[in-house]
């Protein structure tokens, strides 16, 4: 397959190998690179197949989990203004949170996964298109008990992340999420990104390409009684809510309402040219902008679980090389690799993944919208080729 668009010299083999990465992909990606706030690496290949046109530098598509990295990105903006404190109660900002137990659950273990708001109750019937109504889901975490003891054990937050920080940086600015990044983030920087699709926008959208075979809920409860997990314990029964509404939820998500809501645990949608941009913003200073200092970048990244494995109920789940996190960030592992130590950033269902690595100046944003990357067995093998030419282009290895 042959890639269209830009490279620095030296980044040549990154475009050839992005695009022998993309020959078996039936569908579209963009791959961008930026280092010390230059723009190396500008390029794409395939097609947007459900809507029979090539991918290209305009194309945009839903992020999936990557946006939950532009989330923390406004949290932390606002702690460097002082308007957040990581450490303090969360029912400082959202005095309702602190209902049933969670009066003491701070900023910090939001960000860490580390809350025990996994899921919405099951009584709270939030699935499907119940999602984007924020008000009822903020309301439904704000009242529920968490799913195991806050602080003392983390697992990833996949569905209420968004709303849970996102409702922070609501309470704070007095801005929705998506409001807040199209103001202090995207708008500044002029990026193509959304938390919020405008019409007028919908039309440069490549739907993704909904794998054909999906873990069911029978499935779930078939693969967690094998691992020996107790189906009735409720951190269990957590998961199993997520695998059931997960089938549902890919299919929704390419739908128009989805794009125009606000669900930033996985709405955003982006290419990867601004995707990139914003994490060399958070690393140095873009078109006389930055995100974050230095000072945020180092909090950020430092790994705020190590002491700490997956509540017990859920340890069958962690595998021998579970999620890293910082500060709403994930940090490199063996399925994750990034640029090795120092990188952060944030993967997406299927194989988006972006990042940055202060130490080399480097910011990478990888969009795809085939579904093909199944988060468990390995890293994406779309990813490996570039990732390796990038290491030798920039002398990493």
């Amino acid at each position: 397959m042959r890639a269209e668009g830009t490279v620095d010299h030296g980044f040549e083999a990154v475009r050839d190998a992005f695009a022998e990465g993309q020959a078996n992909d039936e569908g579209g990606a963009q791959l961008c690179v930026y280092r010390h706030g230059r723009r190396v690496v500008d390029v794409w290949a395939g097609m947007d197949k459900v809507k029979g046109r090539p991918f290209t530098a305009d194309t945009i598509t839903i992020l999936m989990s990557c946006t939950k990295a532009v989330v923390a990105v406004s949290v932390h903006m606002l702690a460097q203004r002082g308007l957040i404190d990581y450490d303090a109660p969360v029912a400082r900002y959202w005095p309702e949170f602190a209902a049933k137990g969670k009066a003491g659950i701070t900023v910090r273990d939001i960000l860490a996964h580390r809350a025990g708001l996994m899921s919405f109750d099951e009584e709270d019937g939030i699935s499907g298109a119940a999602l984007f109504d924020w008000k009822r889901c903020t309301m439904a975490l704000a009242n529920m008990e968490p799913w195991w003891k806050p602080g003392t054990a983390y697992f990833y937050h996949a569905l209420t992340f968004g709303y849970l920080a996102g409702e922070i940086v609501r309470r704070v600015s007095g801005k929705t999420v998506g409001e807040f990044v199209a103001a202090e983030i995207a708008g500044p920087l002029k990026l193509d990104f959304w938390i919020g699709l405008p019409a007028e926008q919908e039309h440069r959208v490549a739907p993704h390409i909904v794998p054909p075979a999906q873990l069911t809920e029978e499935q779930g409860r078939a693969l967690f009684s094998s691992l020996g997990m107790d189906l009735n314990a409720r951190p269990v029964r957590a998961a199993l809510g997520l695998i059931a509404s997960g089938a549902d939820g890919l299919n929704l998500i390419n739908t128009r309402e989805a794009h125009a809501a606000q669900l930033p645990f996985g709405n955003g949608i982006a290419n990867a040219r601004s995707l990139a941009k914003m994490y060399a913003a958070c690393i140095g200073e873009i078109d006389g902008i930055r995100l974050l200092t230095a000072e945020t970048v180092e909090r950020a990244r430092e790994s705020q679980d190590e002491e700490l494995g997956a509540p017990a109920p859920l340890k069958p789940l962690a595998g021998p090389g579970p999620q890293r996190f910082g500060l709403g960030f994930e940090l490199p592992r063996a399925i994750e690799p990034m640029l090795g130590e120092g990188s952060f950033g944030h993967g997406g269902a299927g194989g988006r993944m972006a990042f940055a690595h202060p130490e080399s100046g480097i910011a990478v944003a990888y969009v795809c919208n085939s579904m093909l990357w199944d988060g468990f067995s390995g890293p994406d093998q779309r990813w490996l080729g570039w990732t390796k030419a990038l290491r030798d282009a920039i002398g990493l290895d």
